[in-house]
C-alpha cells in the first residue's frame, strides 16, 4: 500500500477511537461526591460559575488530581463554584468530553493532547500545566524474555492503538531496527492493544508474553510474577518526559480565567503537598482510587508504582515534540504544527506569586 494511502488509513483509524470509545463508556463516569469538598463560609462563586467540570483518569499518574480532589484543593480554591468531577478510561473519549463541554478542564497524556489540537486545527484545547512524569515500565515474562533483544517475535501489549505508550513502544522497537504494522500490530514484534483493566488477566493467563504500560498496571504485571525489563525514563534526557498534561477548552479559558487559574493553583498546590508528604500523598491518592472504583490498590502494587513517578509542574514542553515526533515515525500522524498548544500564562502567574520559577513552553507557546 502506498506510504500516502497508509498514512490516511492511520489518521482515519485515530479518528473514530474516541466515538469507539464514547460507545463503550460515554463521556466518562460521573465520580461519587465527597465529604472533603467542603465551601469555604462566605466564599463566593468565581465569575458566577456554578462549577467547574474537571476530568481525569483512575491512574496514579494522574494523581496530582486524586489528591487535589480528596484534600479538597480544588473546592477550597473555586470557593462557593462547584468543582464537579468525571472520570475516563482513554484519552480519546476524554477528548471528545472537552471538545461537547462536558468537561472543561481535563488531565491527559501527551499523545491524545497533541491528536485532540491537530485534529481541530488548533481550535479545541491548550495545555496550561503539567502533572507528571515516568511511571511507564516494559513489564515482561522472565520466563520468555530474559533480556531485551528477546522481545523480537513475542506479543506484547499497549493500552490502545496510538496511546502515549503505544507510541513509545512503537519508537522503540524501530529504534531496535525490527518492523512492526503500525495499524495491525504484526510484524517483528506482535503489539496486542489492550485495556488496562484487562492486561494483567492477559499476562497471567499467557495471551500477552509482557507490556509498555503506565502505573499502576506495571506494578500489577510484577505482582503477578512478571519482571521489568525497561523503565522508559531511562530512555529521555535527564529521566524525565511528560506523562500526564492539563488541557482547557480554549472557550473556557477566555471567557473563565478566574476560574482556570483557581484549578492551576490547586494543582500547583497539590504537587507541593505530594512532594512534602509522599506516604501520606500516596494514602490519599489510594483513597480517591477507592472512592472512583470501589477498590484499593494493594500495598505491594502501590508502593513501587509510587516511586516510579515524579510529579511536576513542568509541562517538560520540548519532550512533547519529541513524542510527536515518535508518533510521526511510526505512521500514526501526519507532521504536526503544535506552534500555540501551550498557554503557560496563568500558570506561571500563579508560580510566580508562589515565589517559584516558571516553566518554558520550548517554542510551543501562544505568542
Amino acid at each position: 500500500m502506498p506510504a500516502k494511502s497508509a498514512l490516511r488509513r492511520s489518521l482515519a483509524v485515530i479518528a473514530a477511537l474516541p466515538l469507539l470509545a464514547l460507545a463503550a463508556c460515554g463521556y466518562g463516569s460521573e465520580a461519587k461526591d465527597d465529604g472533603t469538598a467542603k465551601v469555604a463560609a462566605g466564599a463566593k462563586k468565581i465569575d458566577g460559575l456554578g462549577s467547574v467540570k474537571i476530568g481525569y483518569f483512575g491512574n496514579l499518574t494522574h494523581a496530582t488530581a486524586l489528591v487535589g480532589r480528596e484534600q479538597g484543593l480544588f473546592q477550597k480554591e473555586l470557593g462557593a463554584t462547584k468543582a464537579s468531577y468525571a472520570t475516563f478510561n482513554a484519552g480519546p473519549s476524554e477528548i471528545e468530553a472537552l471538545n461537547s463541554g462536558s468537561i472543561d478542564i481535563g488531565w491527559i497524556g501527551p499523545s491524545p493532547a497533541i491528536n485532540g489540537y491537530t485534529k481541530s486545527d488548533g481550535k479545541s484545547l491548550k495545555i496550561i500545566g503539567g502533572s507528571a512524569s515516568g511511571g511507564v515500565k516494559l513489564v515482561v515474562n522472565p520466563k520468555k524474555i530474559k533480556s531485551l533483544k528477546d522481545v523480537k517475535g513475542k506479543k506484547i501489549a499497549t493500552p490502545q492503538l496510538g496511546n502515549t505508550q503505544d507510541v513509545a513502544f512503537l519508537n522503540w522497537i524501530a529504534d531496535q531496527g525490527w518492523k512492526v504494522d503500525a495499524q495491525s500490530g504484526k510484524g517483528d514484534v506482535t503489539v496486542v492493544r489492550s485495556d488496562n483493566k484487562v492486561t494483567p488477566d492477559a499476562f497471567k493467563a499467557g495471551s500477552v508474553d509482557g507490556a509498555w504500560v503506565p502505573e499502576p498496571t506495571a506494578s500489577k504485571l510484577v505482582a503477578e510474577g512478571g519482571r521489568t525489563i525497561l523503565d522508559e525514563s531511562t530512555l529521555w534526557p535527564g529521566k524525565k518526559f511528560v506523562i500526564t498534561n492539563i488541557i482547557v477548552r480554549q472557550a473556557f479559558l477566555k471567557e473563565h480565567p478566574k476560574a482556570v487559574e483557581a484549578v492551576l493553583k490547586a494543582s500547583v498546590a497539590a504537587n507541593q503537598w505530594i512532594n512534602a508528604n509522599p506516604d501520606r500523598a500516596k494514602a490519599a491518592a489510594n483513597k480517591q482510587l477507592e472512592a472512583d472504583s470501589g477498590k484499593a490498590l494493594p500495598a505491594d502494587v502501590l508502593d513501587p508504582a509510587w516511586k516510579s513517578i515524579q510529579f511536576t509542574d513542568d509541562p517538560l514542553a520540548a519532550t512533547l515534540s519529541t513524542e510527536a515526533e515518535h508518533a510521526v515515525k511510526a505512521g500514526l500522524l501526519e507532521k504536526p504544527d503544535l506552534k500555540g498548544i501551550y498557554d503557560l500564562t496563568l500558570l506561571n502567574k500563579v508560580l510566580k506569586a508562589d515565589g517559584a520559577g516558571t516553566v518554558d513552553a520550548a517554542g510551543l507557546g501562544t505568542s
